[in-house]
C-alpha cells in the first residue's frame, strides 16, 4: 500500500542545497505541467474518476490538487519573499478536493492552469538571489520552512502525483 501512496518515495532532503540543485527543481517544476497532461492524455470521464488507490482520490482529483497546491506554495513564496517570516495559512486537501471545481471538474481548467501558473512561478524562481532562497515561512503544523527546501518539496510533488496516474495507468493496462 505504501508503494500505491508514495510511488516514487517520500521527499526528503538533508544538509545544504547548493545552486545546481536548485537548478535542476526548477526545471523539474517548470516541466511538471507537461508531464501531468501527459500523464491524463487520452483518459475517458470513467479512467478520470477512478481512485489512484483504494480509499485515495480520483485521477480527477489528484489533477486538481496539483493545481490547488501549487497556487498555494507560490503564494507562500510571494509572502516569504515580501513579508519578515509570515505564518502561512494551511487549507484542508481532503475537503477541497471534494468541492464542485475539483470532484466533477474538467481537468482542462487545471492543466491550463497549472501551465500558466508554472510559467509564472519560473519567471520569478529565476529572478532569486542567493540570499532569497533561505527566506522563510512559518507552517503552523511543520514549522519554520526555507524556501529552498519548499521548491524541492514541490518538484517532488509534482512528479510525485504524476506517478500516481501513470503508475495507474501500467496496473490497468491504459
Amino acid at each position: 500500500m505504501e508503494a500505491l501512496r508514495y510511488p516514487i518515495g517520500q521527499f526528503a532532503w538533508v544538509g545544504d542545497i547548493s545552486r545546481e540543485q536548485r537548478a535542476r527543481w526548477i526545471e523539474e517544476l517548470e516541466e511538471a505541467p507537461a508531464l501531468l497532461r501527459s500523464a491524463v492524455s487520452g483518459l475517458d470521464n470513467s479512467q478520470l474518476d477512478t481512485p489512484y488507490r483504494p480509499q485515495g482520490w480520483t485521477v480527477r482529483q489528484v489533477v486538481h490538487h496539483v493545481a490547488d497546491s501549487h497556487m498555494n506554495s507560490l503564494i507562500r513564496f510571494k509572502l516569504a519573499l515580501t513579508e519578515e517570516q509570515p505564518t502561512i495559512k494551511p487549507y484542508d486537501e481532503a475537503r477541497w478536493a471534494e468541492l464542485a471545481d475539483s470532484r466533477p471538474a474538467d481537468i482542462e481548467l487545471s492543466l491550463a492552469l497549472l501551465e500558466q501558473l508554472h510559467a509564472r512561478w519560473g519567471l520569478l524562481l529565476h529572478s532569486l538571489q542567493e540570499s532569497d532562497w533561505e527566506r522563510t515561512f512559518v507552517h503552523p503544523a511543520s514549522g519554520i520552512i526555507r524556501l529552498d527546501v519548499n521548491l524541492g518539496t514541490y518538484a517532488w510533488h509534482g512528479k510525485h502525483h504524476t506517478a500516481h496516474i501513470t503508475s495507474l495507468r501500467q496496473r490497468m493496462g491504459w
